[in-house]
This record gives C-alpha cells, structure tokens and sequence, in this order.
C-alpha cells in the first residue's frame, strides 16, 4: 500500500506540472476566458479528488501521521485555490484589487508544487524503507 501512495503522489506532482502548463496557455489564449482556462480548472477539480484520494491512502498504509497532515494540508491549499478565483472575481474583473487577489492563486499554486513535491520524495523514501529512522534507534 506504500508503494501506492508513492505512485499516486507522483500522480499529483505530474498533474500540477501540467496544471501550470494549462494555466499559462489559458493565459495567452484568444479565446473567452471561461473557455481558455476550462481545462486547467478540470484538472484542478481532479487534482483535488486525486490530493483527497492520497490521504486516505495514505492513512490505511499507516504512513506516519505527519505525512497524512501535510497531504490534508494539500488538499486545503487546493480548496483554497478555489477560494481565491471565487473572490478576486467577486472584486471584479480587471480591478488592481482582483488582480492582487488572483496573485495569491499563482503564489499557492507554488506552494502546492513544493509540498507535492516533498511528499512524493517522502512516500517513496518510505516506499523503499518502511522503518522509519527515528524507530530504528528503539
């Protein structure tokens, strides 16, 4: 079971990769803006229910409660993504206010990648070893 909660972690990485692509090519789209950025918010619906997914995997693997925090944490990151697109259009579309509202979307965005990233290394360290190092001194 590790070793699926490493494989779905690297799923999550890989899918916030393509997350940024689609938010970029969303961003320079001729397109309407509800069309343009309709697949990175797809993906981001996934991205959540996959980040939902990882947890409760990785409570029934029994990996250490710290790592089943940070991927609650994640998926609150994620909840939060969603939050911001709802109140910077809520101030309004193409106020400076909205503006800086929304680039907290890109900063969070971030910050979802590196704790991504950190638990896919994480999970396959624990993948590989079971026995934590912290243990193994008992």
């Amino acid at each position: 079971m590790k070793k699926v909660v490493a494989v779905l972690s690297g799923l999550v990485v890989l899918a916030v990769v393509v997350q940024f692509f689609l938010a970029a090519s969303g961003a320079f789209d001729n397109a309407p803006r509800e069309e343009s950025f309709g697949p990175h918010r797809a993906l981001g619906t996934a991205i959540l229910a996959l980040a939902v997914v990882v947890t409760i995997a990785a409570a029934l693997a029994r990996l250490p409660g710290r790592i089943i925090g940070m991927w609650g944490l994640t998926v609150g990151l994620l909840l939060l993504q969603m939050v911001i697109t709802e109140v910077a259009g809520a101030i309004g579309d193409g106020s400076t206010a909205a503006q800086l509202v929304f680039g907290l979307h890109a900063v969070n965005g971030l910050a979802i990648m590196g704790l991504a990233t950190f638990l896919l290394w994480r999970s396959r360290q624990i993948s590989r070893n079971p026995i934590e190092p912290n243990r193994m001194a008992s």
